[in-house]
Order: structure tokens, then C-alpha cells, then sequence
């Protein structure tokens, strides 16, 4: 299916801009960025939307202003309003199951535990969108999860989330033209 929307996940506020947490606000605003659009408030669908076209095709650029537990919330309003199919949603978000500098794609499956994508599974009644999973590596320990999450990455890994968000722009235009497959291989086989 065409690509229609795509969404990073985070928590709104100055407070978390730079954690961990947010990597999904990075990719989406580095998107939003590099294809010279700007977000919108749309109050009523509890997002900031930017418009943009990619390939000729017309995307719409999703920042849930809910926090992070509360994303399907957001989503699954933007999905109706806007008439689009989940599985023509990609949703970027933070992985810490992949290292720093490491993003891959991924369609249907479990949260894996994260919170954003838990809550929109909850709110779709299922699990069957794309997801942009972009890595910040774990602490080693499940009690120290939170605090890594909502913490600081290092200078060393904020870089390599970088470079992993800037491999990851180069393959939307590549799901547009050519297809999930395809955008898949390149971007997995990294």
C-alpha cells in the first residue's frame, strides 16, 4: 500500500526534546527539515501535521502532541480524519533493542514493550502499520530502562542516532517510488 503518513513518536515539551525517548521527533522533524515543510497545530487531532510531497505522492508529517503512553490516541483520530489506512502508516520511534546507529524498517508484530506503539496497537485493534525502529541501544538492565529512555544520550551515541536518522531519510523517497520491499533491503542489509 502507498505511503500516506508518517509519524514520530515522542514527548512534547523542551524538557524531553533530546532524550532518548524522542528519537521519533527527531526523525520527523529532521524529515520535515530536509523536505521544507512545517508543522500546524490541529488541535482536534491532538498533532502537529505538516503536509509535504515525496516522489509526487502527498504525505502527511505526524507529531502526537499526546506523551508518549497516549500516541494511539492521536494516531488513530489522524487515520480516521484523514480517511487512511494503517498499513499506509509508518511510525518512527525509538528501539532499545538496536544499538546506537541503527535503524530498520518493519511491518505488524508486538510493542517490544514500548509504550507508544503499545498504545496505538491498543487503539487500532491490531498491528498492522510500518515502523521506522530507530536504535538507542540498552542500558542492560530492565530497572534502569525509564531512566535511560528519558535520559541523555551520550555525545557519542547522540551521533550515531544521527547518522542512523540520516540513512533513514534516504529511504523514503525509495518506499514511495519503489515499494516497502525494496526500502526494506536497503535499509536492513546496513
Amino acid at each position: 500500500m502507498t505511503l500516506r503518513l508518517i509519524a514520530g513518536l515522542g514527548n512534547p515539551g523542551a524538557e524531553y526534546s533530546r532524550t532518548r525517548h524522542n528519537a521519533g521527533f527527531w526523525f520527523i522533524e529532521a524529515l520535515a527539515e530536509h523536505l521544507d515543510v512545517r508543522f500546524g497545530l490541529e488541535s482536534k487531532l491532538l498533532a502537529e501535521v505538516a503536509k509535504a510531497r515525496v516522489g509526487g505522492e502527498n504525505l502527511l508529517l505526524v507529531k502526537p502532541l499526546t506523551f508518549m503512553n497516549r500516541s494511539g490516541q492521536s494516531l488513530s483520530a489522524l487515520l480516521r480524519y484523514y480517511k487512511i489506512d494503517a498499513e499506509q502508516m509508518l511510525v518512527a520511534h525509538d528501539e532499545l533493542d538496536l544499538p546506537p546507529g541503527i535503524a530498520r524498517l518493519k511491518y505488524d508484530g508486538g510493542h517490544g514493550g514500548q509504550n507508544g506503539l503499545r498504545d496505538t496497537i491498543a487503539h487500532l485493534g491490531h498491528a498492522r502499520f510500518h515502523r521506522l525502529r530507530i536504535g538507542i541501544g540498552h542500558p542492560g538492565h530492565k530497572d534502569q530502562v525509564t531512566p535511560w529512555v528519558l535520559g541523555l544520550p551520550g555525545k557519542q551515541d547522540a551521533e550515531a542516532i544521527g547518522g542512523a536518522i540520516d540513512r533513514a531519510l534516504r529511504i523514503v523517497p525509495v518506499i514511495v517510488d519503489k515499494g516497502w520491499g525494496e526500502a526494506t533491503k536497503q535499509l536492513n542489509t546496513r
